[in-house]
């Protein structure tokens, strides 16, 4: 077959950015080589996904892939298990910040360990998202508190019909990268649903977690939270 390559790019066309992180490592460290495999092939039909290696001292070698959303972090996890029969260790999914050196640099930081120093930063930006949840009006209370503790701002609700409102919130996208769609099913029954668009950057008061086994610092357990949660999350 004779393969002509196009003479002109046509416009409009940008490489995928990332938007949620995570490390990958196999339960059984011989398993390395097959992961590295598998993600080599994944991509291949899946130009969003990117990954590149990644070492700790308590889980060993793996990668730290990144994922458009959620939905496509859980979809290339399931595949990895399903098709190419490995046993994963997952760390917390986490997301893309702009960081403000004091020298007049800006930092994309997608991995909490590679976070300049405290003395070098003028400022964190992280990224901004707007949901929109779809839920029968006996839940819209729970939810709205939902939205609040998460850092939502509200913006708008509106009923679709006599039973069913609309919530409209902006919040962090680090914030809902975790345990927020389970919340909203858990406390609608179900019966919610919700969709979101990424909105842009915004300056927030942001902090590094550190977490230690035993006295020893552990990389890709770190993680960058919001001052006033710091606490909290380092509990739990």
């Amino acid at each position: 077959m004779n393969r002509k390559k196009a003479e002109i790019q046509l416009p409009g066309y940008e490489e995928v950015t990332p938007m949620v992180f995570c490390g990958l490592f196999p339960v059984d460290v011989d398993q390395f080589p097959e992961l590295r495999d598998a993600l080599e092939k994944l991509q291949l039909n899946d130009a969003a996904l990117k990954f590149e290696p990644e070492t700790s001292s308590a889980m060993g070698f793996g990668f730290r892939c990144g994922f458009l959303g959620l939905l496509h972090m859980e979809i290339v996890q399931e595949r990895l298990e399903r098709e190419y029969n490995l046993s994963l260790i997952t760390t917390a999914p986490s997301v893309v910040y702009r960081v403000n050196c004091i020298n007049g640099d800006t930092v994309e930081c997608s991995n909490p360990s590679l976070l300049p120093e405290p003395g070098q930063r003028r400022s964190i930006e992280e990224p901004f998202v707007k949901i929109e949840m779809l839920t029968p009006k006996d839940y819209i209370g729970s939810l709205m508190e939902l939205s609040q503790d998460r850092r939502g701002k509200f913006m708008e609700m509106k009923f679709i019909t006599e039973n069913r409102a609309s919530l409209t919130y902006e919040l962090p996208l680090a914030e809902m990268v975790g345990d927020f769609f389970d919340q909203l099913k858990s406390r609608s029954k179900g019966y919610a649903s919700m969709e979101y668009t990424f909105i842009g950057y915004r300056e927030s008061v942001l902090i590094k977690l550190d977490s230690l086994i035993n006295g020893d610092l552990v990389e890709p357990l770190a993680t960058i939270v919001h001052k006033d949660k710091a606490y909290a999350i380092g509990r739990a």
